[in-house]
């Protein structure tokens, strides 16, 4: 593989470059690109013709956008694929109970990465969507990931400054602490007004066959006494998960 003076692949930089697109672009120009993954432009340019003749990315006059074939082999690729069709019926099936958000989200590095969603119109305000991340600290969905994991992943995460969204936010090192234990104790998570101080996350784990956390199932609602009562509904759609995931042996990360 041809590498830059750098000793930088060709391929290092064109990841760089499909990298550069965040949740909210649906296009870039090429000077974007460029700035975003530190290339110059000449060879922003000329790397993008080469994705854009592969399919990955796409180009109408001066903008660039994400190509069909690189979404279709990210799709058939994904290793969670397994865990969303394991999910997706139960998932439903809680969505038209509560008629709120209904997310799935695994651990990726610091972050929750959530991998589906259902939503409805009039639903509570939210922050996540498919492919977006949110801290492991601050979400229902991470803090349910972050009690499952190992030792060593807690501490580093409660070693670092945490990003604060309200008042309610878990914001030290000890507060993280304690809500870890206690989501391990009650086998959920009941985050109230901790990213938007109208809404709460509600989230269980989803084991594998080995009983290994792998995933959380979580609603966002509305911030009110009537929250609490949805818990037994999750619940019963998390056992569900687990019971096909455990019976199929669905490998997910």
């Amino acid at each position: 593989m041809s590498r830059v003076p750098t000793g930088e692949s060709v391929l290092a930089r064109g990841v760089r470059i499909v990298e550069s697109f965040g949740l909210d672009d649906r296009a870039l120009t090429v000077t974007d690109i460029a700035r975003r993954s530190g290339l110059h432009v000449a060879t922003a340019s000329r790397l993008i013709e080469e994705l854009v003749s592969l399919g990955w990315l796409e180009r109408d006059g001066r903008l660039v956008r994400v190509g069909v074939r690189l979404w279709e082999v990210a799709s058939r690729a994904s290793p969670t694929v397994g865990l969303r069709e394991a999910a997706m019926p139960f998932m439903e099936d809680l969505h038209a109970v509560i008629g709120q958000h209904t997310q799935l989200g695994v651990m990726d590095g610091g972050e929750v990465l959530f991998v589906e969603r259902l939503t409805a119109r009039g639903a509570a305000v939210n922050y996540s969507r498919v492919a977006g991340r949110l801290p492991l600290h601050a979400s229902s969905s991470g803090l349910v990931l972050l009690a499952h994991s190992t030792p060593e992943k807690q501490e580093r995460v409660i070693a670092e400054p945490l990003t604060v969204f309200t008042d309610r936010t878990l914001r030290t090192g000890r507060e993280l602490r304690a809500a870890l234990a206690e989501v391990r104790r009650l086998d959920y998570a009941f985050c109230a007004g901790h990213i938007f101080e109208e809404t709460t996350g509600i989230a269980v784990p989803l084991r594998d066959a080995g009983s290994s956390v792998v995933a959380a199932l979580s609603v966002i609602v509305p911030n009110d006494d009537a929250a609490r009562a949805l818990i037994p509904a999750l619940q019963a759609a998390g056992r569900g998960i687990t019971r096909v995931m455990a019976t199929a042996g669905n490998p997910v990360p």
